[in-house]
């Protein structure tokens, strides 16, 4: 849910012993988000203007209403219309887009698929857009609160989030607490845990705060589920395979969209990028109980020219420290990464 990246030369495996240097120099600063405004994807970047010559003749490039613009068709899930939307380079301004063209307030959309209406978490959007995929929105349908009793440490929850302030459940365990809860599926919003509202939260942010609730204890959630239309009633879903085992895209590219910095068309996937960001999403799963193919494929390029874990760690917490990754997990990502390379699984 990749781009043409290169990635880290093999240098350790899960199995070796931790350094015990790791992350002791990591640094604190941090980047600001910004977003970035009137900037064609396609097009040459902003401030690139006169540096490049258009057809050999040293002319400026062309305006920017001039440049070749990528243009996505959409639908709401649950049925409407066809519509085109252009010129989005993050998340939140797709969805901008998308309430734009329904006439929709863009709070009500709480996440999209690709190439199927339905609630498939297999074709969940991310961070990339195959330059031919189609775009379903899903938008806010029943609200429902529930009761529930944490009779086991773990919920058997896995949670992402939208890009935009939405919590959603992407998994349910079989056999779990929650799965136990019939009412509660695969695709519901999470906006509130005991009646506190958690509109904004991140997907880890909401996966520990459920973790912490104590066990043998009712906590409350309110949940937003999606809107379906009549025909498309199906039986509760658990989630079918992990995210990232089936390819997003069908197009001859990607629009990767990204917090930091304008959107950019890359290439599809390697098999090699495929399996490293897979690995890396199963250990974020397994860790934090997230899945999160766009964070995945970020901490694999992070990790592209690092020549070892201290270094690996200490990007990771320029790029991603809000995080708050453990040691343990971080040395993980290491070393699947350059198993990833080495073809060793």
């Amino acid at each position: 849910m990749l781009d043409s990246r290169v990635y880290v030369p093999h240098g350790f495996s899960v199995g070796a012993s931790m350094p015990l240097g790791l992350r002791k120099k990591k640094s604190k600063s941090r980047e600001s988000s910004s977003l970035v405004e009137n900037e064609e994807v396609g097009g040459l970047a902003a401030g690139s203007a006169g540096k490049s010559a258009v057809n050999g003749g040293g002319l400026p490039p062309p305006p920017a209403n001039l440049r070749p613009k990528l243009v996505f068709h959409t639908q709401l899930a649950h049925g409407s219309p066809t519509g085109r939307i252009e010129g989005f380079t993050n998340v939140k301004e797709l969805y901008m887009k998308i309430a734009e063209t329904f006439n929709l307030n863009p709070s009500e959309i709480l996440f999209c698929t690709l190439n199927t209406h339905k609630i498939d978490m297999d074709k969940l959007l991310g961070g990339q857009i195959g330059l031919e995929d189609f775009i379903f929105a899903h938008v806010k349908g029943i609200k429902k609160e529930v009761e529930v009793f944490k009779a086991e440490d773990a919920l058997g929850l896995t949670i992402t989030d939208n890009g935009a302030g939405y919590a959603f459940i992407k998994r349910i365990k079989e056999g779990s607490v929650v799965d136990g809860v019939k009412v509660i599926c695969v695709g519901d919003h999470i906006e509130c845990i005991n009646g506190t509202k958690i509109v904004g939260a991140r997907h880890y942010e909401v996966a520990r705060m459920l973790k912490d609730l104590p066990k043998n204890e009712t906590f409350t959630l309110k949940l937003v589920e999606p809107m379906k239309a009549f025909e498309m009633l199906e039986p509760r879903s658990k989630g079918t395979k992990p995210a990232g085992e089936s390819k997003l895209g069908y197009g001859r590219g990607t629009l990767r969209l990204r917090s930091k910095g304008p959107a950019t068309v890359e290439e599809m996937p390697t098999a090699f990028e495929e399996k490293a960001v897979k690995k890396v999403d199963d250990l974020l799963e397994s860790y934090m109980g997230i899945r999160d193919m766009e964070l995945a494929a970020t901490m694999v390029e992070v990790g592209r020219d690092k020549q070892n874990p201290d270094e690996f760690a200490m990007a990771l917490d320029e790029a991603l420290g809000d995080f708050a990754f453990p040691d343990e997990f971080v040395f993980d990502v290491w070393g699947a990464i350059g198993d990833a390379k080495q073809g060793r699984f």
